[in-house]
């Protein structure tokens, strides 16, 4: 995988970008001017990133696999530390699919009904292979997110959650919160 150099990064124009960026020279960014990236984030191969007027906001040591995608009007957060493994779509957008009104870009607001409404994933949450998160979701921290699930609705913190609809399944450890703390106070020492 090749990544864009640090010239290359600046030229996209992000809103801001911290230090150890890795954008795969594969990527598509739309909206850069609306995009924040924290430090140490990763972006892979064939990855989208369209952001609307709400923005994206990704945090620190974030990794977003490959063919995943962030699309939409409103904002989309990525809180430190989470992990979007590949081909998960997350959407702060959505067309009605009722049939009541017409649907894609290519058709004047006022014959459509989209739902804008903003998604946060929050710190340590890990979305499997596969996933799908709609408008207006709020992921709590520590979630884990079973491959292959549909997101409709929130997702309380350090639960695991699974299926189409996911389901809350159970609880996970919340020892990675020691591990970020022995994490952070190694990397300032150096």
């Amino acid at each position: 995988m090749g990544y864009l150099s640090d010239s290359q990064i600046l030229a996209l124009g992000f809103r801001s970008c911290g230090e150890n960026v890795l954008i795969s020279d594969k990527a598509s960014v739309h909206g850069a001017s609306v995009i924040s990236l924290g430090d140490s984030v990763r972006i892979d191969d064939f990855c989208i990133l369209s952001a609307g007027v709400g923005g994206i906001f990704v945090g620190h040591h974030v990794h977003i696999a490959c063919y995943s995608s962030l699309i939409g009007k409103e904002s989309i957060t990525l809180g430190d530390f989470a992990n979007i493994s590949s081909r998960v779509s997350i959407y702060s957008s959505s067309d009605d699919y009722s049939g009541s009104h017409l649907t894609n870009p290519m058709v004047p607001e006022e014959f459509k009904n989209v739902d804008h409404r903003a998604v946060s994933i929050g710190r340590h949450a890990i979305l499997g292979c596969g996933s799908v998160v709609l408008p207006g979701v709020s992921i709590g921290e520590g979630c884990a997110v079973g491959a292959l699930s549909l997101v409709k609705a929130n997702c309380e913190p350090f639960g695991t959650y699974a299926g189409i609809p996911a389901l809350r399944k159970g609880e996970r450890s919340r020892g990675l919160l020691t591990a970020e703390k022995r994490f952070l106070e190694d990397i300032k020492r150096d």
